[in-house]
């Protein structure tokens, strides 16, 4: 007989509703947790893996000295190399080729490097219009490592204590 009565009244002054828009209401009222994303940002990690880039040193010279650990560490094999040597008879790449199709983002080629020349940056924003865009070779990976060097860089100081 209480449980019915009780039913009743729930139901006459429909209790369950009002307290659904009371939650409602209350959260109108907070800060909205989802980011207006073209124009914020969110916050990326240090150990964000993104666009690939390679780096050079502070005199202008490439890091990489071919020694294709990466490549033959890549589990994809979306790396490929081939070694010359420079005007300073210096042992370099002279073709360094990432097909960003095959690319799973693992981190391993910038885990293998011994001169930190391959990073993974912070960019994740790098939608193309076709699939050749997708193919990236020394120059545009080395514009990569220019465009966002300061980045990378201090990425690459705050993670150091992790290696």
């Amino acid at each position: 007989m209480f449980k019915s009565a009780l039913f009743f009244l729930k139901s006459l002054f429909l209790i369950e509703i009002l307290k659904g828009l009371y939650i409602t209401f209350t959260y109108m009222f907070k800060k909205r947790a989802t980011l207006d994303y073209p124009y914020e940002k969110g916050y990326l990690s240090t150990r964000f893996r993104g666009e690939h880039s390679l780096r050079r040193y502070d005199d202008g010279q490439e890091r990489c000295i071919a020694c294709k650990l990466c490549e033959a560490i890549c589990p994809a094999g979306a790396i490929t190399i081939e070694a010359g040597v420079d005007s300073k008879k210096m042992r370099r790449t002279s073709k360094y080729d990432i097909d960003m199709t095959k690319c799973i983002y693992c981190g391993y080629c910038q885990e293998a490097c011994p001169v930190d020349a391959i990073v993974e940056g912070p960019n994740f924003e790098y939608a193309k219009e076709s699939r050749l865009e997708l193919f990236y070779d020394k120059q545009k990976l080395l514009g990569n490592g220019d465009r966002w060097e300061d980045a990378l860089s201090h990425n690459i100081e705050a993670n150091s204590r992790y290696k």
